[in-house]
């Protein structure tokens, strides 16, 4: 029976100050005897129950270890997304065990030991140029008016805590390589070891110490000569000043959300950034993130002279319609290479095609289904000009070009060759300054390609070629050529 403090009062008043015997408290307080013999000595007091620690018969230790293995299954296999829930370990008790209990029961006993396993931390301290955190991110920005998923790539130093993050379209190993060695090449050196998750860009199988390497990564790291580390499962505390810089960069980066025209645009205000965050102080640590970074500068290995190629690299057959092919889309090149090979560079963000040691292109890389093709239009020019007929449906050029300035074309004496013509001159002094030229001229003119050169060699005013005026000329004193005229011709 459990009494309120009052009546507890009572007891011990009767008990120890007036000497009362048990029976006689239990008769005038109308209580049980079993009552007064709980609580006259004080040994118990009715404000403190005792924990239930009854264990259903049903959970039996061999249920219990099963429960517990089937969270060190989870942990071995290190998928988030498919992990025992306490249903599927109720399922897997009556399949496996002939479990007869309940599911309810199974539930409490997982919430039971789920809540009995503690998170215990030691806190960590790195010596100058140790360590370095990595780390992968999301954040959403617009890329050119649309609004994308992209990746950060998140490293900081470990005793100096600076930082480096850089945007990648996705988490591929091309962008997980040059990450690390654009992180080296922005601190200066290389620190001694580097801490990463288990991602299959890094590691074949395994975890922690315990992980297999992969081959490129481990190249990597042998010509860079750090040591990789890898964190135990779900030890994200292991790399924890790396996993807040995540979410520091998306909040402190990346709000308002950006808008940009490419991600090398986004990078170079992510690099800004983090030279930023070098007058940053951190509570507890003297001095600068920038002194501490000059601090420990002189411990880090230094960056070997050959810069190790973090492209994914592939040759292709330039076909008739001048592109190659790579990861099911294409890209152009110089119609002059039709027939021939070319070295597909394929980085995190960049595609290179290199033709002899020499780069004949560059795109910003395309990812997803495939079938897309990026056109270059200078790579088309030899070809329009010989084959004018097909500007206005040429692929490369609708790709380039603005309608409007195509249908401007058509207006023009000959349509067909003139708009090549004008093509040629928006290379060479770019879209922009020509349709800056289309909107100054009247629309009651016929255009030329003579009148566009005409506006492109000197200064337009209200669509009036200005014509210099302010031209000095000086008085030429010509008696001298006077006098030896007259002794010509006197003879």
């Amino acid at each position: 029976m459990i009494i309120d403090v009052d009546i507890y009062q009572k007891i011990r008043e009767m008990s120890t100050i007036q000497g009362m015997s048990q029976r006689a408290i239990a008769k005038t307080l109308g209580i049980s005897r079993n009552t007064v013999k709980k609580y006259c000595d004080g040994d118990s007091v009715p404000w403190e129950r005792k924990e239930y620690n009854r264990k259903a018969d049903i959970l039996t230790d061999d249920v219990l270890k099963f429960i517990l293995h089937c969270f060190e299954e989870d942990k071995s296999e290190n998928i988030n997304k498919q992990q025992h829930t306490a249903r599927r370990i109720y399922q897997r008790l009556v399949t496996e065990k002939q479990f007869t209990g309940g599911e309810s029961t199974v539930r409490l006993a997982v919430k039971r030991i789920k809540g009995s396993i503690p998170k215990s931390f030691i806190p960590l301290e790195f010596d100058p140029g140790e360590a370095l955190q990595i780390d992968w991110g999301e954040a959403t920005v617009y890329l050119d008016g649309i609004k994308n998923k992209i990746n950060l790539f998140c490293a900081r130093l470990c005793f100096s805590c600076a930082i480096f993050v850089m945007a990648f379209k996705h988490q591929n190993e091309e962008s997980f390589l040059e990450g690390q060695q654009k992180a080296f090449e922005f601190f200066g050196g290389i620190p001694h070891k580097t801490i990463f998750d288990n991602a299959k860009v890094a590691v074949k199988e395994g975890f922690g110490q315990y992980a297999k390497i992969q081959n490129r990564y481990k190249a990597f790291s042998a010509h860079y000569a750090f040591q990789p580390l890898f964190c135990n499962i779900a030890s994200g505390n292991e790399k924890g000043l790396v996993e807040n810089l995540v979410g520091f960069s998306r909040r402190n980066f990346l709000v308002p959300v950006p808008r940009i025209k490419n991600l090398s645009e986004l990078n170079s205000l992510l690099s800004e950034k983090c030279n930023e965050y070098k007058q940053h102080m951190i509570q507890g640590r003297e001095g600068t993130v920038g002194m501490r970074l000059f601090q420990e500068a002189s411990y880090f290995y230094s960056l070997p002279k050959y810069s190790f190629d973090t492209s994914k690299t592939a040759i292709a057959k330039v076909n008739e319609y001048s592109t190659v092919r790579f990861d099911k889309n294409n890209y152009s090149v110089p119609a002059t290479l039709i027939g021939q090979e070319a070295t597909i560079k394929a980085y995190g963000n960049e595609i290179r095609i290199h033709h002899k040691s020499a780069v004949v292109a560059s795109y910003d890389r395309i990812y997803g289904p495939g079938g897309y093709t990026s056109y270059t239009l200078e790579h088309y020019m030899p070809l329009l000009e010989r084959k004018p007929r097909s500007v206005f449906n040429a692929k490369p050029v609708r790709q380039a070009i603005q309608r409007d300035l195509l249908e401007w074309g058509m207006k023009f004496p000959n349509a067909n060759r003139d708009t090549v013509k004008l093509l040629r001159l928006c290379l060479d002094y770019g879209t922009d300054r020509i349709i800056g030229i289309k909107n100054q001229i009247p629309a009651t003119v016929s255009p030329t390609i003579d009148l566009v050169r005409s506006y492109l060699d000197g200064p337009v005013s209200n669509g009036v070629i200005s014509v210099a005026t302010d031209i000095s000329v000086d008085n030429v004193d010509l008696s001298a050529y006077d006098a030896k005229f007259k002794v010509a011709v006197n003879g």
